[in-house]
């Protein structure tokens, strides 16, 4: 067996598993529709060097060069395809596919019409590093679009691919550099395929861990403002708890329940009371600190825990500034809405050492506030 024929078998043994990869891959729900573009292009790799291996047995010498020349310039347009889509491309498609009906026929002409050998490769070898060089460029520019550099070696890759199909008519015409060429193309296909699989692959690792991340958003931030919900107020709380052990260091639970929502919602809608709400929550936010925990916990009723106080008459000073923002007009569309707020605080640790029954005691101070009038805020026990 010659060292081209070893070469050969293992190019499309390679292929062949490569295109099995892929097509699975390509399989697995919502999976980038490039990579089965690309399985079906390293098929189409396989199929050409597989033509080679029958050369001067089932095919002409002649033939079996044509059929190698369709198989693998059909492999560069399915790549080039497989990009469009995996890079989401579609404008490229069209004319790009009117161009690879225009190779197909000359290809075939050039068979039926016997060019020469010679301008028959050239063509060939063109075409090919043409399409390489413009997978270059598409992979180059979307570099940023896949995680640890992969993109950048498949330009790299592809150009110096697209260099080498140029040798391809002095591959052809010269016995001595046919094993060599063919083992160098071989294993710039292996790198190539590999690192697109790779692409695949981060893709969809990347999806994975998007899919987890709003999965996390849904379990622990409510929905419509975005504030942390009950649940992981509590897993906060448990983290903030280990700055208040520090010496002198306190927490306050400000319990906030907001008054005249609910005419707001009967009367303007729930669509009206909604954007009451992102706008309340936001306010929460823009007027705490960095450290505190704002999160919603009914619907009107919302939650502030106060890090890191020197005293309690820091929660005050917290508590009056949320009591200000709460009964200020909330401005929708060219419509101002009053509301007001009942608010009570429980202090960690002279209320309790326990979040749930600080929130209890929260509670039990905010009810007397609205007893007593409503909109205003009353620090346990004071």
């Amino acid at each position: 067996m010659s060292l081209f024929e070893t070469v050969n078998i293992i190019g499309y043994t390679l292929y062949f598993g490569f295109a099995v990869l892929l097509l699975w891959l390509s399989r697995i729900p919502r999976t980038n529709a490039g990579a089965g573009c690309w399985g079906v292009a390293i098929f189409l790799g396989f199929c050409a060097r597989l033509a080679l291996s029958f050369s001067g047995s089932l095919f002409t010498i002649n033939a079996a060069e044509h059929l190698y020349a369709f198989f693998i310039s059909l492999e560069k347009c399915f790549l080039l395809l497989g990009a469009f889509r995996f890079f989401s491309l579609p404008h490229y498609t069209r004319p790009y596919l009117i161009l690879v009906a225009l190779i197909m026929l000359w290809l075939t002409s050039s068979w039926l019409a016997e060019f020469s050998r010679l301008l028959f490769s050239v063509g060939v070898g063109l075409f090919n590093a043409a399409a390489l060089l413009f997978f270059a460029v598409i992979a180059y520019r979307e570099r940023n679009t896949i995680p640890h550099k992969v993109m950048l070696w498949v330009a790299i890759i592809c150009a110096c691919f697209a260099l080498h199909w140029l040798t391809y008519p002095v591959l052809r015409f010269t016995d001595t550099w046919l094993a060599p060429g063919f083992l160098l193309g071989t294993a710039m296909a292996v790198l190539l395929y590999l690192s697109l699989i790779s692409a695949v692959l981060l893709q969809f690792q990347k999806r994975l861990q998007d899919a987890e991340i709003y999965a996390l958003d849904l379990a622990y931030h409510d929905p419509l403002t975005g504030l942390n919900n009950k649940r992981y107020m509590t897993t906060l709380f448990d983290q903030a708890l280990i700055l208040a052990t520090r010496p002198h260091q306190m927490l306050a639970v400000i319990y906030i329940d907001l008054d005249n929502f609910k005419p707001i919602n009967d009367t303007a809608g729930h669509t009206v009371g909604d954007e009451v709400l992102k706008i309340i929550a936001k306010r929460l936010v823009d007027n705490t600190r960095s450290t505190d925990i704002c999160a919603r916990i009914g619907g009107d009723e919302f939650v502030v825990i106060a890090t890191q106080l020197e005293n309690a008459e820091h929660a005050n000073q917290i508590a009056s500034k949320i009591l200000q923002q709460c009964c200020s007009p909330v401005e929708i569309g060219h419509s101002n809405y009053q509301l007001g707020a009942s608010i009570g605080v429980s202090i960690y640790p002279t209320h309790s050492n326990d979040l749930h029954q600080l929130l209890q005691l929260a509670d039990t101070a905010m009810y007397e506030v609205k007893k007593n009038g409503k909109s205003g805020f009353q620090v346990l026990g004071n």
